[in-house]
This record gives C-alpha cells, sequence and structure tokens, in this order.
C-alpha cells in the first residue's frame, strides 16, 4: 500500500486506482516558451519516481504530461521574436524547439516518457465545448467577447488552496494567465482576440483558451474519464491553476475531478529563489555544460524529500556525484563477486533483507526517497567490507542485487543499468526519436537525426555518408517505424 500526502484533505491517503484497474495518473507539464529551468524538473523527476513506485506495486498506471504550447508567454516570446502566430498554425514555428528540447531534457535525466503528451493547440475544439457547457450550467459568462468563470457560482470553490470566493468583488475579473495575489477573482476560460495573438474561431467570437481551462479537458480526454485518480504538480501550481482546474471540471460535469492531489517544494539556488536577476537561474543544460553528471543531478533531484525545500548548491551536486559513483562501484562489486566458499552468513543476510524492507517501507510512506537511500547506503556498509573478504554468501550477494535492482528501477542512477537516452526531433511533420541503447554518445545519436532530416529531405547521398560515419564509430542503427535505435556494432 501507498501513502500519498494529499494537498485536498491535507492528510496521508492511501493511493487507488479507478473501479477499472487502471490508475489516472495526470502531471501538470511545461510551458514551453523556453528550456526547461531546473526547478521544473524537481517536479518532473518527483513524479516520474511516484509513478515508478506505483507501477512496481503492481499498479496499472496510465500516465499523461501535457504540453502548453499556448499561452501568454510563449505569445510574448514568439512575437519578441517577430513570428507572426496569428494564425494558430505557426505557433509550432517556436514552440517545437522547445518541446523537443524538454522530451530531450526528460531524457537526459532519465524520467519515463509519459503515455501520452497532448498539446493544449489540438484540444481547442474541447475547450469550446466545456466553456458552453459552463454558460449552460450557469458557472460562466460572456463579456466584451471573453468569457469568465464566476467564482461565487461554486459553493465548493477554494477546496484545495483555501482560498475561497468569499473575498469576491463582485464583478472583478482577471484576464492573464497567471496572478499572485490569493483572492479568488472569476478567471478568463475564452480570451477576445487581442493583436498579435492566435485565433480561434469560437460562438463568441474569434479568441483562445485562457491556460486554466487547457487541463480540464486535456487531462479528462486523454485519460477517458471525467474523474482522474492522481494529479501532480509544483506547489506554485494549487493556487490559481489547479483551484481553477477543479472548478472548471466539477461546473462542468459535477462529481469529483481528482480524488488525489500532489505537489512538490520549490527548489532553491544557494539558498535563495532562482531569478535570472540574481545569476543564479540555471536550465538543466547549464548544470550540464558547468561539467555536472545528469545522474548526480537526478539523485540530487530525488534525494530530498519532495514536499521539503531543496536548495541547489555547486557542493550538493558535488556530493550527489560522488554517492552516485558510490552506488555504481558498489553494484559492480555485488555483480562481480562470487559467494563466500563455505558457510552460510545469515545474519549479514538478514540484515540486507531487513534493509531491502526499509527501502519499500520508505517509498510507501509518502515517497520518503531520503529514508530508503539511507536502508541502501546501510547496506552499502555493511556488505562492501564482507565482499573485499570474501566473507559474502551467495544469499547476501542476491538480496543486495536485488536491492540493487529495486533501486535502479525507481531511482534509475546506476550506470550499468541506464536507459535509454534519446533525441526528439519534428522532422517532415512528425515526431522522430533517435534512442540509444547502452553508451551511445550524444554525437552518435545527432548523427542519426541528422540521417533521418536528410533522408525525408531526399538527399539520399547525405544519408548514405552519415549512416557510414555512424557505422565506422562502431554503432549499429536500427530504423523501425516510430525511429531509429542505436546500439554497439
Amino acid at each position: 500500500m501507498t501513502v500519498l500526502y494529499d494537498t485536498l484533505t491535507r492528510s496521508p491517503r492511501e493511493v487507488t486506482a479507478s473501479p477499472d484497474g487502471v490508475l489516472r495518473f495526470y502531471v501538470c507539464g511545461p510551458t514551453i516558451h523556453d528550456y526547461g529551468h531546473v526547478g521544473n524538473f524537481r517536479t518532473f523527476t518527483f513524479t516520474d519516481i511516484a509513478r515508478r513506485v506505483l507501477e512496481q506495486r503492481g499498479h496499472d498506471v496510465r500516465f499523461v504530461m501535457n504540453i502548453t504550447d499556448v499561452e501568454d508567454k510563449i505569445i510574448q516570446r514568439a512575437n519578441d521574436a517577430g513570428l507572426d502566430v496569428r494564425d494558430p498554425a505557426r505557433l509550432p514555428d517556436y514552440t517545437r524547439k522547445y518541446e523537443d528540447a524538454f522530451l530531450a531534457d526528460c531524457a537526459t535525466l532519465r524520467i519515463k516518457k509519459a503515455d501520452e503528451h497532448p498539446r493544449a493547440t489540438e484540444h481547442v475544439a474541447g475547450m469550446i465545448e466545456l466553456v458552453s457547457k459552463l454558460i449552460e450550467k450557469g458557472h460562466a459568462y460572456e463579456s466584451e467577447g471573453s468569457v469568465y468563470f464566476e467564482v461565487a457560482s461554486l459553493e465548493s470553490y477554494g477546496k484545495l488552496s483555501g482560498c475561497t470566493a468569499d473575498s469576491t468583488r463582485a464583478g472583478a475579473r482577471v484576464d492573464c494567465d497567471e496572478y499572485d495575489k490569493e483572492d479568488a477573482r472569476d478567471f478568463v476560460l475564452w480570451k477576445a482576440s487581442k493583436d498579435g495573438e492566435p485565433v480561434w474561431d469560437s460562438p463568441w467570437g474569434g479568441g483562445r483558451p485562457g491556460w486554466h481551462l487547457e487541463c480540464s479537458v486535456m487531462s479528462t480526454k486523454s485519460l477517458g474519464s471525467n474523474t482522474l485518480d492522481l494529479h501532480a504538480g509544483g506547489e506554485d501550481l494549487v493556487f490559481p491553476h489547479h483551484e481553477n482546474e477543479i472548478a472548471q471540471s466539477e461546473g462542468a460535469h459535477g462529481g469529483t475531478y481528482c480524488k488525489h492531489w500532489i505537489h512538490s517544494a520549490h527548489l532553491r539556488v544557494d539558498g535563495q529563489k532562482m531569478s535570472k536577476s540574481l545569476g543564479n537561474f540555471y536550465t538543466l543544460r547549464d548544470l550540464v555544460e558547468k561539467g555536472h553528471d545528469p545522474l548526480a543531478i537526478r539523485y540530487l533531484l530525488a534525494s530530498v524529500h519532495y514536499r521539503a525545500p531543496l536548495n541547489l548548491t555547486d557542493d550538493a551536486l558535488e556530493a550527489a556525484g560522488k554517492a552516485v559513483e558510490r552506488l555504481n562501484e558498489f553494484s559492480r562489486r555485488v555483480v562481480a563477486a562470487k559467494p563466500a566458499g563455505a558457510g552460510e552468513d545469515d545474519e549479514l543476510a538478514d540484515l540486507v533483507e531487513k534493509h531491502s524492507a526499509e527501502f519499500d517501507a520508505n517509498l510507501d510512506d509518502d515517497l520518503c526517497t531520503s529514508g530508503a537511500l539511507g536502508a541502501l547506503f546501510s547496506v552499502v556498509r555493511e556488505v562492501n567490507p564482507a565482499i573485499e573478504k570474501n566473507e559474502a554468501s551467495e544469499r547476501t550477494l542476491n538480496a543486495s542485487r536485488e536491492l540493487l535492482e529495486k533501486f535502479d528501477a525507481i531511482f534509475a542512477c546506476l550506470k550499468d543499468g541506464m536507459e535509454a537516452k534519446s533525441v526528439v526531433r519534428e522532422i517532415a511533420g512528425k515526431s522522430f526519436e533517435a534512442t540509444a541503447l547502452g553508451d551511445v554518445p550524444q554525437e552518435i545519436l545527432e548523427k542519426v537525426v541528422a540521417r533521418a532530416e536528410a533522408r525525408a529531405a531526399k538527399d539520399y547521398a547525405a544519408a548514405d555518408t552519415l549512416r557510414d560515419e555512424v557505422a565506422g564509430a562502431g554503432f549499429v542503427v536500427e530504423d523501425t517505424r516510430d525511429g531509429a535505435r542505436v546500439k554497439a556494432g
């Protein structure tokens, strides 16, 4: 039984699946106006850990993470870049670069691919339908071509964040996608068209969806139910985004929109809020370029309890790198070790099995990753001397291997057990993924993607040259319907 703290009830609760046995898990994904910063990836690493634990416990998890590809910041950045995005079909000219980068960054951190990554721009028809239903049910109203949710119309508003409709001033409305004031105001569902903004036709005139509206439609459409089992995001999304998401969904469909809500705490850098003005704003790529191992970054992001603030420092990253190397060295030693020739170290084997049970118990107790890692390192400290003295029995070694396998299935930090790296790009209107199996350099992956681009452009001579370069470096490319797989020859 896995228990997670529920933001809605403010208490730890068991995570349960839907009556059909599927556990519907939705995560608010990136807003792709730029490269993802490392604070974003704290949330996505924590949700990856949660997913892996639930799958390891036997749940049939259906995992969906959206892509927000239309929103205030995206439009502003696209305009600043000189792009005319009044035609929504032009938005990908700006957003796909950052979507591909996000998926590649997730692969770098070994974050498992979602079962689906719905894009907001592909669900506008469903958003218009939801807005119409809210108007019909008396929860929304039109004003000058925009449509607003009337907060006072829903008695349960504020149940997630505690920010209730009592403080709402009559006629007080907010049109921006994000707002910080903790007072409930009527929020925009559909925005009337403005100069320089993408425009879709609607019953209320040309316009575009509001940010809060998008997840209400994508989540239920992709997961096939108006009720989700688990919904996650950073703590900054509790209000207004998730509060408004609940209001839209329950106002339109009734019932419970989501049974269980989980949120991660902020990441701080050198004890301060991450900010470009402070010079401490880092993308994942910045940290990798500074020489930090992606596995160390993942380890650090996962090592502190998800509801506790995490302080990112160079010292913390260096310590994480040493911890990862220590675990990898232990893994290599356990795999290579031969059982002691005589006798059984029942006491040590019992101890390893005890710590293995503690590893599981900590993860089942609100994803206490620090406790789980503590149990694992206890095994490292106790088994290493036995291996050095050739006193580790077959039972001890097997129990240690099983624990390492459980660890890597969740934390994914063992180099020899690494999951596939990948590069995802949009080629000829389709998503193409090059996947590396084993220790394949990034430059080889890039050559495989370049080969696909050349083939799409019918430049077969260039494609053949790139194929030969990949083969000459000792790697084999296997073309599949969904992309290419690369491995050592």
